[in-house]
């Protein structure tokens, strides 16, 4: 067949001889033929059904997937080390070995005076077991390295699992909360007998103790010691086994000693003698069984939604909170722990004791899976009607048989990867349900219209019919996994977070295509109809097929026979493309990482000023929660003073768990349900931000209203990480970065984690006085302890208690809290005689020295910032930072910017000022340049797939042209539908990439089959749309139910607008592109292999296309494969380049335009100045502002001024400043305060008109 004449037309440019149909039935005609008529066909139906069953119910359910995110806290105590020492000594050795762990991803630390904390965050995915297998390991082996006076340090892993599922609030106005912590501890003990549970713990009230308040003027008068008191209520609480006896044929265990069980037991210890008459304890303290004193309050509150019977308004409150284990499931886990609860109640829980459910993640997690069970069974339904119109009855009963099958088996392979049912996982089954469908249709279709053409509905005509379609629909299928499993390597958070969409959605797909083979054919085979019904749908479809031409031939005809009406469409639609995306730069439409989504709480973090006392904060956190009970949507407040509330995943990644502090303090506002209110919970939480934060800032509070993130968790959403070559450059920068957050708008709850200086009083012991008397250090150090509150002496044994109740040494608060009574301690020297403490040393006052923050080995402070309003991606507030950055100085003197370095990582060095935008964007940084590498791989895979199919690089990069035409529907959507571009819009755009490919295969697969019948490519062309046309739609329509049924979802509704316009549109444009593109590219369509292997244009393109070739076939040359794929990869690379390139260049121009305009805008307006406004005149500042903070770190000093300024502030880092001027710093963080700020920092400039 050297003869090309010979040679049937084909397709491709490598070998493209038909064999015979009948003989080679292909893959897909060999499993139709296997399955369509065996018994055993039916049973493999019923049995993946049951496994699919089996695995909805097994399966466990939560609200979002499990992230494994190691974070073990290593606390490690240095008594009496200044916070240098403990840095030098403690925080960055150890930093280095865990730094040096495999698998570590940051390390963290905070060093205070005598502690530090180190936090190692592993990698997301690494396994909590081996994470602490390995940082035991590391400490065991350097144990030698602890220097002298540091204790072992602490070891305590964080995970996920740790979350409390289940908080159960006890509150009353008759029971006090020492009795309703007791009672708590009993519960949780209770509760802890359901199956699964995991860890559990009680926050707020004050346990019970045995109090021994010594008076020091009663311990002078007898010389007694509170050493000594310690020393004989120590030695009297113990009891041992001292052997054992026999008497005849007896052995007796013998047992000395007996423990303290009562107060009264404490009273009668003998503590001395004076004149031969004993000495008892109750002769110099007073021993009573009260609750211990106030470190941590919580009250409850009712608000105006409730609805839970008896109102409350601020009663003593403790709250219960329970975790699960790992890999169980959470809504049978809260389920059987309200149910155990609900039994208690009457027997251990008195009637008097009111219990508030303020957490049930089980309840809400099937809440969640129900709604979305639904909206997946609304979208099923959907689709079944739309094949019922689309297909008939007997064709669509097929198709509607097989989803079932499919979600459920799909479900079950969830099981068995170890998904959980979740929103993502049930989102991945509601995106797949529009298109696992396709695959049954094609086939169906198919199978009845060989059946009509052949006049039989044979068995042979039905496999030969599934035969036909088998390579293209295996093809479209591929297609779309190829385009969902690259979204699968996504790293960061959000990778395995979104992973069950690329890997549920893609074993849909696959299970679906398994289906139309084994399922389909022999389901239609018994749904097949009789001839007449065949030939009347066959008549029905003509007339739907003329309607069709008479409304598409029009439109295409015209563009078909004139060049410039086609080459003007092209071009116009590469304008549109171009032009909408331009409403990015223009923010008509804004980007974010995710929205907000509806929750039934959220919280707000009170921090006051360190150093203030407990109850000062609770008084605050009182007059907070009644202020948020104004709020109409408000069923409940709970607020924690001195202690955290019950920490979700948000808090744990954000360590709110550590909050002990008396000056810190939290609310938990619960909203009523979602349905029950017009405004979702972000909005209710922008209201109490406005409603509380004037509040707080008449009491002297910061407070930050916390949300529950939609994905992973981050520190803030805006962070700065600023970094310097000092203590002092590096606080002062991060002050002043502090200011310049405050301008900007849409930056709320501006904070930094530097604490405000305050006093501290320490004992300073003369060691000469001391040693001439016999007195140790150790000696004075211990007694003072022992009288300044909270020493334990041990516990008296109570019997059945949850918690131990302990023997505490003090004096009353009356005397601790005054210099002058404390320096009468009586302290014992050598000889036995008593010593007043104002003898052995004085009391000075300093100021407390602040925290170091470490990261990655590396000093550094935090800023940050929460987003609000319609830009609320954490790229908008950078810019805006970035532009009041501009002639801006640090401290040493150096422009200090953080783009386009700081994006992506911190400064290079600490040699001069930097900082590293983090939070939020590192997460969006790397999800979408994760998904944009997705992106291409999808790309350059469907796009291998097609070419392996097709045999012809030009056809494949046709059938893949409809791509950028998604851009047109999608933007223009998420415009319509006010809907921001989120990372789940990405996912769907990425997903329609590969759907809408099969639209094309359908297309160019008709055209090349009628091509090979001898009709023209043009001809071809146009009746392939029409033919096509109908599946084209029906696949569209039904991806588009799958996405309606998403689209006012507040997390997936980027997802559902993609899916939803995109499909649409980019369907509309692909049955005009296609075949405009087959046309053009006819002659791929003509091109023939002889047996020779040289690839030749068949004649018949000469004669059907009216081409004026002769009737003689040329060979066409053609170099060798490798280098035309050369040359396509380097045409690829080059194209690739330039058109990034291009995009970068005109993206900067344009953002320093707009940047411009704003600057402009803000001189005309008279608005606080900006940076290169600020520059432009040097009139000295008034005199408070000269005053202010952050004056000496003025924009255009001289190197002299500059090393005189930083000698200055190395100086103020040894005498902290007095609180007054630190705290017009943090004035400077509310929005108030931010123009004297502003100018506080560019103090010698001011705006010109």
């Amino acid at each position: 067949m050297s003869d090309p004449q010979q040679t049937p037309p084909g397709n491709g440019v490598v070998g493209c001889d038909r064999r015979d149909e009948q003989a080679d039935l292909g893959t897909a005609g060999k499993i139709a033929r296997m399955f369509i008529s065996t018994p055993v066909t039916p049973m493999l139906m019923i049995a993946t059904l049951c496994i699919g069953i089996l695995g909805l119910l097994f399966t466990p359910r939560q609200e979002d997937p499990q992230i494994s995110v190691p974070m073990i806290d290593i606390f490690v105590s240095y008594p009496g080390a200044s916070i240098h020492q403990v840095e030098s000594m403690v925080t960055e050795p150890l930093e280095r070995l865990m730094s040096e762990l495999p698998g570590v991803r940051h390390v963290y630390s905070a060093t205070g005076r005598g502690q530090a904390l180190v936090t190692v965050r592993f990698r997301v995915g690494e396994e909590m077991g081996a994470s602490i297998v390995k940082v035991h390991d590391k400490l065991q082996s350097n144990l030698d390295r602890i220097p002298p006076d540091v204790q072992m340090p602490l070891v305590k892993p964080v995970g996920v699992d740790d979350v409390p599922v289940v908080a159960v609030t006890l509150w009353s106005a008759e029971v006090d909360d020492t009795q309703l912590r007791t009672l708590a501890l009993d519960v949780l003990q209770s509760l802890g007998e359901v199956p699964n549970t995991g860890k559990g713990f009680v926050a707020g009230g004050r346990a019970d103790q045995v109090r021994v308040e010594v008076s020091l003027e009663r311990l002078a008068g007898f010389g007694i010691s509170p050493q000594q008191v310690a020393g004989t209520i120590r030695t009297a609480n113990s009891e041992r086994n001292a052997g054992t006896m026999e008497a005849g044929n007896t052995v007796f265990n013998v047992y000395a000693g007996a423990f303290l069980r009562t107060a009264q037991d404490i009273t009668e210890l003998v503590v001395g003698s004076r004149a031969g008459q004993p000495i008892y304890v109750h002769d110099v303290a007073d021993v009573r069984y009260v609750s211990e004193d106030a470190q941590q309050m919580s009250t409850f509150f009712t608000g105006p939604a409730w609805t839970g019977g008896e109102r409350a308004s601020g009663e003593a409150a403790v709250t219960i909170a329970i975790a699960k284990k790992e890999g169980t499931n959470g809504v049978t886990v809260s389920k059987a722990i309200l149910a155990k609860l609900e039994r208690l109640k009457g027997t251990l829980i008195p009637a008097n004791v009111n219990i508030t459910i303020t957490r049930d993640y089980g309840r809400t997690a099937n809440d969640k899976v129900n709604e979305l069970l639904g909206a997946m069974f609304e979208a099923a339904v959907i689709v079944a009607v739309l094949c019922l119109v689309g297909l008939g009855f007997r064709a669509a009963l097929v198709v509607i048989m097989v989803i079932p099958i499919v979600i459920l088996v799909t479900v079950w392979w969830a099981w068995v990867v170890d998904y959980t049912i979740d929103r993502v996982s049930l989102f991945a089954l509601i995106f797949a349900i529009g298109i696992l469908v396709d695959d049954a249709t094609v086939v169906v279709e198919n199978m009845f219209r060989r059946w009509l053409e052949e006049g039989n509905t044979s068995i042979a005509v039905g496999v030969d019919a599934v035969r036909e379609v088998g390579n293209p629909t295996i093809l479209a299928t591929f297609t779309i996994i190829a385009a969902l499993l690259p979204m699968g390597w996504v790293s960061g958070l959000m990778g395995p977070y979104m992973r069950p969409i690329p890997v549920l959605g893609s074993s849909a797909m696959f299970f679906s295509l398994v289906a139309a083979f084994i399922f389909t054919p022999w389901l239609a085979l018994q749904m097949r109809p009789r001839m007449e019904a065949l030939g009347r749908a066959e008549r029905r479809e003509e007339k739907t097929r003329q309607i069709v031409s008479r409304l598409y031939r029009p439109l295409i005809e015209p563009l078909i026979r004139s060049r410039t009406l086609g080459i003007g469409f092209l071009i116009s639609i590469i304008l549109l493309t171009v032009g909408l995306c331009m409403l990015f730069y223009t923010r008509t439409i804004t980007v974010k990482m995710l929205p907000f989504d509806n929750k039934p709480e959220f919280s707000v973090v009170v921090n006051l000023p360190e150093g203030t006392a407990m109850p000062v904060t609770a008084n605050v956190v009182r007059q907070l929660a009644v202020k948020s009970l104004e709020i109409p949507e408000v069923t409940a407040v709970v607020t924690y003073a001195g202690t955290s509330q019950p920490f979700n995943f948000n808090g744990m990644v954000r360590h709110y768990y550590l909050r002990r502090n008396p000056w810190e303090g939290d609310l938990l506002v619960m909203l009523e349900d979602k349905l029950e209110r017009e405004r979702g919970s972000h909005a209710i939480a922008v209201a109490a931000r406005e409603l509380l934060t004037p509040l707080a800032e008449q009491l002297g509070a910061r407070v930050a209203v916390v949300e529950m993130p939609p994905g992973p968790p981050v520190l803030q959403t805006v962070v700065a990480e600023v970094y310097g070559p000092d203590d002092a450059t590096r606080r002062q920068f991060a002050h002043d970065l502090t200011q310049i957050f405050a301008e900007v708008e849409n930056i709320v709850d501006v904070d930094n984690y530097m604490p405000e200086p305050y006093r501290l009083w320490r004992f300073e012991v003369d060691t000469q006085k001391a040693v001439r008397r016999g007195i140790s250090v150790n000696t004075i150090t211990d007694n003072l302890d022992m009288v300044m509150g909270g020493y334990r002496l041990g516990d008296v044994k109570r019997g059945n208690v949850q918690e131990p109740t302990y023997i505490v040494l003090q004096t009353s608060l009356a005397e601790r809290s005054q210099i002058s009574q404390l320096s009468n301690i009586p302290i014992p020297a050598e000889d036995g005689r008593l010593v007043p403490l104002a003898e052995l040393g004085r009391f000075v006052q300093e100021w407390e020295q602040p925290l170091v923050y470490h990261k990655d080995l590396r000093p550094m402070e935090y800023v940050v910032g929460e987003m609000e309003g319609r830009l609320g991606a954490p790229i908008y507030g950078m810019l805006a930072v970035e532009d009041r950055l501009e002639g801006y100085t640090a401290p040493d003197g150096v422009q200090v910017t953080g783009m386009p370095g700081g994006l992506i990582g911190p400064p290079a060095d600490d040699f001069v000022s930097g900082f590293e935008w983090t939070g939020e964007w590192t997460v969006t940084y790397e999800t979408f340049r994760d998904m944009g590498i997705a992106f291409m791989a999808a790309l350059l895979l469907i796009y291998g797939l097609i070419v392996w199919e097709f045999r012809n690089f030009t056809l494949a990069g046709l059938i893949m042209s409809p791509i950028p035409l998604t851009l047109i529907g999608i933007i223009p959507g998420h415009l319509l539908m006010g809907a921001e571009f989120t990372a789940t819009s990405m996912i769907g755009m990425i997903a329609l990439g590969g759907i809408i490919v099969r639209q094309s295969i359908l297309i160019v697969e008709f055209v090349k089959i009628e091509v090979e019948k001898g009709l023209s490519v043009r001809e071809a062309a146009v009746r392939g749309a029409e033919i096509r046309m109908r599946p084209i739609f029906i696949t569209s329509l039904t991806l588009m139910a799958g996405a309606w049924a998403i689209i006012f979802d507040p997390i997936f509704q980027g997802m559902a607008v993609s899916l939803l316009f995109g499909a649409g549109v980019a369907t509309l444009m692909a049955v005009v592109v296609v075949p405009l593109g087959c046309i053009s590219a006819r002659r791929q369509f003509y091109l023939v292999q002889t047996d020779a292997g040289d690839i030749v244009l068949s004649p018949e393109y000469g004669v059907r296309e009216q081409h004026p070739d002769t009737a003689e076939a040329e060979p066409v040359r053609r170099p060798a494969l490798w280098r035309r794929l050369w040359g396509i990869t380097a045409r690829i690379l080059g194209w690739t380049y330039y058109g990034v390139r291009a995009v970068v260049i005109l993206l900067a121009q344009g953002l320093s335009a707009m940047l411009q305009r704003r600057r402009e805008a803000q001189a005309e307006n008279g608005d606080p100045p900006t940076p290169q406004a600020a520059s432009a005149v040097d009139d000295p500042p008034p005199a408070e502002d000269a005053a202010s903070p952050g004056a000496g770190a003025a924009a255009g000093r001289s190197p002299g001024t500059a090393k005189a300024e930083q000698a200055e502030a190395g100086a103020a880092r040894k005498t902290p400043p007095p609180p007054t001027a630190r705290a017009k710093a943090k004035t400077a963080r509310t929005k108030s305060g931010a123009g004297k700020g502003r100018r506080g920092i560019r103090a010698d400039k001011k705006p010109t008109k």
